[in-house]
């Protein structure tokens, strides 16, 4: 029984440390984000400078900012304002940008930016899927086709807005008009970079998004100090990837549940693994009544054992010995037989627990002379 215990028990170790060893290599596999992502300044591969070069070579007036008050103050209602790393941006920055003229472009927006700058517009997960088409009549997409997002966020969309690049049912990118300006929100920030930008189409998307006006100001805050952003909440703390393999694990449970569950049909008789003799069972029950000194359980055990085993040799209905009605009748009865005092009888048949062990076993040597001596007769 230990040993099997031991390896139920090491089965669940080995589980949970697999369990451990998958959620670190999802961990590991995630792309994390660098601090120059999606930097206007850097030629790294995350960093977003080709870009802009580009646009200025178009004569696109390209301003990087890295205060929201200066973002704010920067942009003109022919222009387009970019906002990236918009979780490192407090509530009150946010509103700031609410008030900013010109269209909006919101990259890999925070649930704070969304519900402030893009009402309407909700998470609703990630897509793995790296590339998609557009399916839209977005002119800005359409012309770009089909472009490499990676990994990218989901959204919900008002009725009215225009859904782009759509996955498992939900789009990557939404635009829609917002107190007189337009909205634009993108769930990767992929296409923009320096290491993505020539795949596919998403230089032609980026051009088209960011360089649509004459003028682009491009906020990418710098990491505020400790205590200055609101708290997020843990589901935008985890990655993406996390949260895909919580719900794989969950599915797997309840696979395994119902695999291991029992099954409802007719019982299955097995034969015993041992044979055990009938005295070994009464001597086990008797030493731990003994060591629980247990004595008013063992002494009704053997007046129930007793009543009956006597009830059927007097001729009375089975019934008769669990009923305490009939108590009198069986104890005058068996003084009739066995020619005894009625007053023992009842002792030993109903009476009161003993005080001790030597009482106990005197109840037992009753009962069994009483028992001989009405099946003599």
């Amino acid at each position: 029984m230990a040993q099997s215990r031991r390896r139920a028990l090491r089965g669940v170790v080995f589980a949970l440390a697999g369990l451990a060893l998958l959620v670190v290599i999802s961990a590991l596999l995630q792309p994390s984000r660098q601090p120059q992502y999606l930097d206007p300044d850097s030629a790294g591969r995350d960093g977003a400078r080709a870009l802009v070069q580009i646009l200025r070579q178009r004569d696109v007036h390209v301003q990087a900012m890295r205060d929201a008050v200066d973002a704010r103050m920067a942009a003109r209602p022919d222009g387009t304002l970019v906002v990236v790393r918009s979780e490192r941006l407090a509530p009150e920055e946010l509103n700031t940008l609410r008030h900013a003229p010109g269209d909006l472009l919101l990259v890999e927006p925070s649930r704070s930016a969304l519900r402030l700058l893009a009402p309407g517009v909700e998470p609703a997960g990630s897509s793995y899927t790296a590339e998609g088409g557009p399916e839209c009549a977005l002119p800005a997409a359409a012309s770009a086709g089909e472009v490499r997002f990676e990994v990218s966020e989901l959204y919900l969309a008002p009725p009215e807005a225009v859904r782009c690049y759509p996955s498992e049912g939900a789009p990557r990118l939404v635009r829609l008009a917002v107190h007189g300006r337009t909205v634009t929100v993108l769930g990767s920030g992929r296409p923009l970079t320096n290491g993505h930008l020539a795949q596919a189409g998403n230089a032609a998307l980026a051009m088209n998004l960011v360089g649509a006006r004459s003028s682009v100001v491009w906020l990418i805050p710098d990491p505020p100090e400790p205590g200055e952003v609101e708290a997020q909440s843990w589901q935008d703390l985890l990655p993406p990837g996390v949260r895909m393999f919580a719900l794989q694990v969950c599915v797997a449970v309840v696979l395994v549940a119902l695999w291991r569950m029992r099954r409802m049909g007719p019982v299955v008789a097995e034969s015993l693994p041992v044979a055990v003799r009938s005295a070994e069972t009464v001597e086990g029950r008797a030493r731990l009544y003994r060591a629980h000194r247990a004595r008013d359980s063992a002494a009704e055990a053997l007046r129930v054992g007793a009543r009956d085993r006597l009830v059927p040799l007097l001729g009375l209905p089975p019934g008769a010995a669990r009923d305490p009605s009939m108590a009198q009748k069986i104890v005058t009865a068996l003084a009739r037989r066995t020619h005894r005092d009625e007053q023992a009888i009842g002792w030993a048949l109903y009476g009161p627990p003993p005080e001790d062990d030597a009482r106990l076993l005197a109840l037992t040597d009753f009962l069994d002379d009483l028992e001989r001596q009405v099946r003599r007769l």
